[in-house]
Parts: C-alpha cells; sequence; structure tokens
C-alpha cells in the first residue's frame, strides 16, 4: 500500500533569476507564485470511488460563474476561482480534509525534487527545420529556395502517398509538457514563491502545476540489497 505524497499546488510562472549558495555557486531558478490553493470538494471511496482533493486557485467574481459553478462553490462556502485541480490522495493516507482548507507552499520543503507541468509557449506555423530541427538543404552556390525546404516525403507510384506521422512543417507549440525532477531551491511562505531550479515550460505568467517527484518517491522505496562476500572455500590439497 503507497502512502507516497501526491499533494501538488497550482501557481503561475512569475519568470527566471539565479540565487547564490553559500560557496558563491549561481544556481538559475524559476519563480513560481503559488497563492493558497482552497479545497473546494473531499471526494471519497464510499461516494466518488476514489480519494482526491478538489482545488480552487486564483480569484473570480462570482457573477462570472455560471450557476452551475456558482452553486458548486456555495454548496462547500468556498470563495470562487479562475478554475479548478484535482489531486488525487494516496490509499494509505487517512488525513482529515475539510472544504476550505488551504494548501500553501510549505507543503513543498527546501531539497525536495517535484515535477512541473505547464503550457509551451506558442509558435505558431513553424518548418521543419524549427520544428523539427532538420538540417535543411545545401547552401552553397546553385542551391534556390531549397535551402529551408524538409526534402523529399514520399515515394514514388508505390505506395503514392505519404504515411501518417511524418515529420513536416505545422503548429508548433501550445503543448502540455512535464519537467521532472526538480529541485525546490527556496520557499517564501509570506509571498508564497516557490524557487526551484532550472527551467520550466511555458511564458511568464502561464498556469503551472507543481507536484512531488514521482520517480524520486519509487526512488525512496526500493530496497538496496548490498552483496555480501563470502570467504573463498579452501580446497584440501591434493593427495600425492
Amino acid at each position: 500500500m503507497s502512502t507516497a505524497k501526491t499533494l501538488g499546488l497550482v501557481g503561475r510562472k512569475v519568470g527566471m533569476t539565479r540565487v547564490f549558495t553559500d560557496t558563491g555557486e549561481t544556481v538559475p531558478v524559476t519563480v513560481i507564485q503559488a497563492l493558497p490553493n482552497r479545497v473546494t470538494q473531499v471526494k471519497t471511496v464510499d461516494v466518488d470511488g476514489y480519494r482526491a482533493l478538489q482545488v480552487a486557485y486564483g480569484e473570480r467574481k462570482a457573477s462570472h460563474l455560471t450557476k452551475s459553478q456558482a452553486g458548486h462553490y456555495a454548496k462547500f462556502k468556498v470563495a470562487p476561482g479562475e478554475a479548478m485541480a484535482e489531486f488525487r490522495l494516496p490509499e494509505g493516507d487517512t488525513t482529515d480534509y475539510q472544504p476550505g482548507a488551504e494548501l500553501k507552499v510549505d507543503l513543498f520543503a527546501v531539497g525536495e525534487f517535484v515535477d512541473v507541468a505547464g503550457t509551451t509557449i506558442g509558435k505558431g506555423f513553424a518548418g521543419t527545420m524549427k520544428r523539427h530541427n532538420f538540417g535543411g538543404g545545401p547552401a552553397s552556390h546553385g542551391h534556390s529556395v531549397t535551402h529551408r525546404a524538409p526534402g523529399s516525403i514520399g515515394q514514388r507510384q508505390t505506395p503514392g502517398r505519404v504515411f501518417p506521422g511524418k515529420r513536416m512543417s505545422g503548429h508548433m507549440g501550445v503543448d502540455r509538457r512535464t519537467i521532472e525532477n526538480l529541485r525546490v531551491v527556496r520557499v517564501d511562505v509570506e509571498r508564497s514563491l516557490l524557487l526551484i531550479r532550472g527551467a520550466i515550460p511555458g511564458a511568464p505568467g502561464g498556469e503551472v502545476v507543481v507536484r512531488p517527484s514521482v520517480k524520486s518517491a519509487r526512488r525512496a522505496l526500493r530496497v538496496r540489497q548490498i552483496p555480501v562476500k563470502q570467504a573463498p572455500v579452501k580446497q584440501a590439497p591434493a593427495k600425492k
């Protein structure tokens, strides 16, 4: 039965900066503002078939919501938010969560590894060199209008078509991406800021979801077995 930590936070990417360690090392970090996430609903096994927390983040006027959305917030007496997210709870977690409770940045600790998911920056319609890192055609004299061309994309009469999935020009960006195993460098509870080492997907102001690292949790559950060296067996000397 797994009791690994699964709760996360929804925040917004502020930008990138750097911090200095005591030894003078510079560490590039991404600043994430994660305002308190309010618990709007606690899902249970008896009612919903699984345990999870539904949280709201940000602020929004109730007049800008549909009647069903406004009624959902009013039912649990929680202030409306920009949107809602859900975090599954492990089977072994027996913590009693109540609607209206807040999840803050102190949910994470300095040195902890997290997975950050965001939406990449949209690039519009991109060619094969930008989208798929193609090398392009020869750039020497005599090659005209083929420097950034994709080259051959199909065969001749057989099969007489381009196979699906062929890497070609098209829409680039606006994809959901997750960067794994990023270390938390600082936690500012007063300003609701998380400083995470490395870059994360998305433009400044974009929505991101910070969760505990899945791989680090699995790595901690591994049982490392150290091989025991056995003494060599001494053989009796051969009789002459």
